[in-house]
């Protein structure tokens, strides 16, 4: 029996050939002091069940969501004026909620987004500092845009090159961390866990609560930079092109989401 698609109606965007996930970066946890990491190792598995759980609702409601938004742009714009801007609300308070929750676990134990548990294989190999990469945005975008005018395809051009700019300064810093991680001081010093005088422990963990605050501050840049970007696209959209575009970058996930179970499924 033929499958049918549940997005067939919604613009599609397939990943270029060459495309190839930011390099993750080495784990820290080795580097701690053993008589931290049982009570550590627990406290990370916990939190990883509630935002798994906290994933799987989230999906839910974006599945739901998707239909409004695919409903509300067939139907007639003089039908549903107010409702576009109620449901874009909707929508872009939805992500925000996954970027609060999101934070809220890096907070606990940033280390825990390097190799998210709640995502497919897939979806993980897409990774960018902690999530999508802020220029797929664009790219959907293109893809789901096809009626803008001179000046907003002008403000797109304009968004995409300081989008790129951050992108290269996060990548920039991020190489810093892996650097530091690998720095000879550090990894001397993470061999002799276990042999390490009073003064050395205290060093090896002031340096581990050192990166692990650069990690952060990665991290949370790149959430800004995506939430901004989204926030910019949207600013220079009608409400019915942003309907659009929320339905294609709503859709793609989605999708991404359903052939990464299926293929995992399938090993």
């Amino acid at each position: 029996m033929e499958r049918t698609n549940p997005y067939k109606n919604t613009p599609t965007w397939v990943l270029p050939p060459n495309h190839r996930p930011y390099p993750p970066l080495p784990s820290l946890t080795p580097f701690l002091p053993p008589k931290t990491l049982p009570a550590k190792k627990f406290n990370s598995i916990t939190k990883q069940q509630q935002f798994h759980a906290f994933y799987e609702e989230w999906l839910q409601r974006q599945q739901t969501l998707l239909n409004d938004l695919l409903t509300l742009s067939n139907a007639p714009l003089s039908q549903h004026k107010h409702t576009h801007t109620t449901l874009i609300e909707t929508v872009l308070s939805h992500y925000q909620q996954y970027f609060d929750h999101k934070k809220r676990l890096q907070n606990d134990d940033v280390l825990l987004l390097f190799s998210p548990t709640w995502l497919s294989t897939y979806e993980r190999a897409l990774l960018w500092i902690g999530d999508y990469k802020p220029s797929l945005i664009l790219r959907i975008a293109d893809a789901s845009l096809h009626d803008l005018t001179p000046d907003q395809i002008h403000a797109i051009q304009r968004i995409r090159a300081d989008t790129r700019r951050g992108e290269r300064e996060l990548s920039g810093a991020m190489a810093g961390v892996q650097e530091a991680v690998a720095s000879p001081r550090v990894l001397q010093r993470a061999r002799r866990v276990g042999r390490l005088l009073d003064g050395e422990i205290d060093e090896l963990d002031e340096a581990m609560a050192a990166l692990r605050n650069a990690v952060e501050e990665v991290f949370q840049r790149g959430d800004e930079l995506r939430v901004a970007t989204v926030r910019n696209v949207v600013a220079i959209l009608s409400p019915p092109q942003t309907v659009s575009f929320l339905a294609a970058a709503l859709g793609f996930q989605l999708r991404v989401r359903q052939w990464g179970l299926e293929r995992d499924q399938s090993r």
